[in-house]
């Protein structure tokens, strides 16, 4: 059976070509794809400046959410630093440090010296003792006037060993210090003497008192996993009694539980906010997993329908001769894995590649951290060979599900011409597939979120699949209704292409619905985006009153007094600080557990005076203590309305259940949740304040007032809050320009795949072509005939992605921005409708120009 179909493969190389591009491209988006998740889950960060130390006792940097994967928690959190004395004691440590972290930068002549995350570079001296081989040219300092710099940051500053600078520490004032020493050492920031770092870090005092970021223990040689062991004993009685003394009257509970990591587990530790990526990649690898099937499934199995079409006539011969339908199908497959293990093995190979070009894409934009790698491994290959190994068996025995059933005369006599009716049951599943498409579109007049806008995208695919199901039954309707209406004096190029129209329906719908899927993915995919970038930027355009923004992006956060500083500035009328953090909720829904994470807002009672939340519900100015605002998405969920008490994880781990005081409306460019300034206090890694919103009389003078502050105080920094239309793809997140980048390269394998479709299907009517030069047909007559049938495709495949597209962008519209049209650029329709005309022109073209050239009684003896 396998020889047979090697030799039968070789007679139809055009059709196979078609299978080996689908089966090609599809394993090289599987297994980028793969490669991607699974670097989410196995790729590890460098220690960094923890590399020193042979265990780490920190909070747990992720946070449980049940059957689901774990989230990501980006803020630091803390650790009690009475365990630093008592891990010390343990068998086996040489060393234990209770290493702090806060904001510190180093400013030179009015300039802030750039570091790699202000907001974490100021440390205690006892830090040098996580570095490895660290060189150090100077002393400790000793004084609260003294400080170390890492040998880059003093490089690039121009400073040696006993030179004064100044620091911004911790949001306080600069102050100026004597260099000590200079640190060669990755990440070593600027060290202070460690009485010292307590005190600027609030660690004597304030929310963190008494706490330090992690315990790094230095062991003895081999006594690393004994160590390990005994500190987890250790955190477990620490925990008891913290469980047995916590107060039970406040609404937030200690953080996340206390770990103890070795090995590559340091690298998510020394850095939470880069170990979040990772989480990103398996979110986007999951998002896309399942676009990425079903297109890969649609045009897998319309290029082996093409294939098993093209062989109907020697299958059915196999069946007069005493072959079984079980070998009929058998065979079919054989023919189809031959060509599928010839094209997945450069298909993986290529998957590797663009694993890797969509991590440069993505650390370029900022996604993703530099210093985060992929994992490379077989097992995305296996699961590529799995996946498509399965597709191409079930895809290909389902072709030849029909011929292998016929009686083998009835099967010889089909072989020639396509069934005269089109399957009624195929037709009624595709309608249901369009009519659950259209019901899917209203999801976003319900859900006015970036989830809701996804089911456009959805729906749209989802209609273009119902469309190839009922399209043979819909393309001979329209078929015998053109061919009523023609007119006795019609050309014959015209007359021959509506005949093969009627009596080749599943031939041409399959090409249509193929070309109307492109249309449709190109179509909801891009504007579903663009239309979502156009209501956030309406969102924050309407709500934000205030005309300037003010941040200290090179110091961690903005100073102490520069908020006062604002609000007594000539000409300000209003000024409120706001932040983001990242917040987890826990609800039920139909009495299922349900865990969401996404960003939050840090307001005070200010806030109002800046930004127009479009509150429906309470009021900003409640916010104050364990409180929070809610948008109304959020307050639909049971138990999440006004003045009830919601359950929040912060972005350090700590649990809380703040009261409800506000609902409001424009969640899109605001998100979801604001917590009160008070909640979220000590809950953030540099615990200062990100920005400062300024409402002004809008004249110059108090411009030019606040320009004039922002110049007085180092590393401050002024611009105005509408920077752009915020709606043009120039002004696109990152996250969009990736999600367009993976609609280019998924529109790239359609087309491909369709062209090659419609190259195999022109090939395959060569014998048509010869019949009809035999009957005097002219060479000139066929070229038009068959220009004729590639107007019909591109026209069609137009009409009907359009239409499948219609009513979902419209709806899209009506949620997002009260208009039944989506926002997008202008010329996508128009290259749309080129790039579809020129592919069904071309491809149809160019073989059958090849055909023509061929003498039709070779052309008939070759096919038979």
């Amino acid at each position: 059976m396998l020889h047979l179909a090697v030799r039968m493969a070789g007679h139809r190389i055009t059709a196979l070509l078609a299978v080996a591009c689908a089966v090609l491209g599809g394993a090289a988006l599987i297994t980028g794809t793969g490669v991607m998740a699974e670097s989410g889950f196995r790729s590890q960060l460098p220690a960094g400046r923890l590399a020193g130390a042979e265990v780490v006792v920190s909070t747990e940097q992720s946070f449980d959410s049940g059957p689901d994967l774990p989230i990501a928690l980006p803020e630091r959190g803390t650790v009690p630093a009475k365990l630093v004395n008592k891990l010390a004691q343990l068998p086996g440590v040489t060393a234990a440090v209770g290493d702090i972290g806060f904001p510190a930068a180093l400013v030179d002549d009015g300039r802030v010296v750039p570091t790699q995350d202000p907001r974490t570079a100021g440390h205690g001296w006892s830090s040098t003792k996580l570095f490895v081989d660290a060189k150090v040219d100077g002393s400790a300092p000793a004084g609260t006037g003294e400080v170390a710099l890492d040998s880059a940051t003093a490089a690039t500053a121009g400073v040696r060993v006993g030179d004064r600078v100044k620091v911004v520490a911790a949001g306080r004032a600069a102050a100026a210090y004597r260099v000590t020493a200079l640190v060669d050492a990755p990440d070593a920031g600027i060290l202070f003497a460690d009485p010292t770092a307590v005190r600027l870090s609030g660690r004597a005092d304030g929310e963190r008192a008494g706490t330090v970021d992690l315990v790094a223990l230095h062991t003895e040689p081999g006594a690393e996993a004994s160590v390990a062991a005994a500190a987890r004993e250790k955190i477990k009685d620490t925990a008891k009694g913290t469980a047995k003394n916590t107060d039970t009257s406040t609404s937030a509970t200690a953080p996340a539980g206390l770990i103890v990591s070795t090995g590559s587990e340091r690298g998510d530790i020394a850095s939470p906010g880069a170990g979040a990526a990772r989480s990103l990649l398996i979110l986007l690898a999951s998002s896309l997993g399942g676009i990425i099937m079903l297109i890969i499934g649609f045009v897998m199995a319309s290029a082996l329908a093409v294939s098993i079409s093209g062989q109907r006539r020697d299958l059915a011969l196999m069946r007069a001769v005493g072959a079984t339908p079980k070998q009929i199908r058998r065979l079919a497959a054989g023919q189809a894995s031959i060509i599928a293990a010839v094209a997945v093995v450069p298909g993986v190979g290529l998957g590797y590649l663009l694993a890797g070009q969509f991590r440069r894409m993505l650390v370029d934009r900022g996604v993703i951290p530099e210093a985060l790698p992929l994992t490379f491994s077989p097992l995305p290959a296996l699961a590529t060979v799995l996946l498509l190994g399965l597709a191409v068996q079930v895809s290909a025995r389902s072709a030849a599900w029909r011929t292998s059933r016929m009686p083998a005369t009835e099967a010889v006599a089909e072989s020639r011409s396509e069934p005269r009716t089109p399957s009624k049951m195929r037709a009624r599943f595709g309608l249901l597939l369009i009519v659950a498409a259209t019901t899917l579109s209203v999801v976003p007049l319900l859900s006015r979120t970036v989830l809701g806008a996804t089911a456009t995208s959805m729906a749209g695919i989802i209609g273009a699949i119902g469309l190839a199901l009922s399209g043979p039954a819909l393309v001979r309707g329209i078929g015998d209704a053109v061919g009523r209406r023609l007119r006795p004096g019609v050309s014959a190029p015209t007359w021959l292409a509506v005949s093969n129209i009627r009596g080749y329906a599943l031939r041409l719908s399959g090409v249509v619905s193929a070309l109307a899927m492109a249309v449709v993915f190109v179509l909801t995919y891009t504007l579903a985006q663009t239309t979502v970038m156009s209501a956030t930027a309406q969102d924050t355009r309407t709500g934000t009153l205030a005309q300037q923004r003010m941040t200290a992006p090179g110091l961690g956060g903005l100073p102490a007094g520069t908020l006062t500083a604002v609000t007594k500035t000539s000409g300000v009328e209003a000024a409120a600080p706001v932040s983001d953090t990242t917040v987890i909720r826990e609800y039920e829904q139909f009495g299922d557990p349900v865990v969401e994470s996404g960003s939050a807002m840090i307001l005070t009672p200010a806030a109002s005076g800046v930004l127009d939340l479009d509150v429906r519900d309470g009021s900003l100015a409640r916010l104050t203590g364990d409180t929070v605002a809610v948008s109304t998405e959020v307050a639909r969920s049971p138990g999440s309305g006004l003045g009830s008490r919601i359950t929040l994880v912060l972005g350090d781990g700590t649990r809380v259940s703040p009261k409800v005081v506000a609902v409001y409306d424009r969640a899109l460019g605001f998100g979801p949740l604001a917590l009160s300034h008070d909640l979220a206090a000590g809950h953030t890694t540099a615990g200062l304040d990100q920005s400062i919103l300024v409402r002004t009389d809008g004249s110059d003078a108090a411009q030019q007032a606040l320009t004039a502050l922002a110049a007085s105080r180092p590393g401050l920094a002024l611009a105005p809050t509408d920077t752009g239309s915020g709606d043009s793809l120039s002004d696109a997140p990152p996250e969009v320009w990736i999600n367009l980048a993976l609609i280019v390269v998924l529109l790239g394998y359609l087309l491909l795949s369709i062209a090659n479709k419609l190259v195999a299907t022109t090939a395959q009517r060569q014998g048509e072509i010869a019949t009809l030069r035999l009957n005097g047909t002219t060479p000139r007559q066929i070229l038009a005939m068959m220009r004729r049938e590639a107007a019909v495709i591109g026209a069609a495949a137009l009409t009907t992605g359009l239409l499948l597209s219609a009513i979902p962008l419209a709806l899209l519209g009506i949620g997002f921005l009260d208009r039944p049209w989506p926002a997008g650029p202008v010329w996508l329709l128009p290259a749309v409708a080129l790039t579809v005309i020129c592919t069904a022109f071309i491809t149809v073209e160019l073989p059958t120009r090849q055909a023509l050239r061929t003498a039709p009684a070779h052309a008939l003896s070759a096919r038979e």
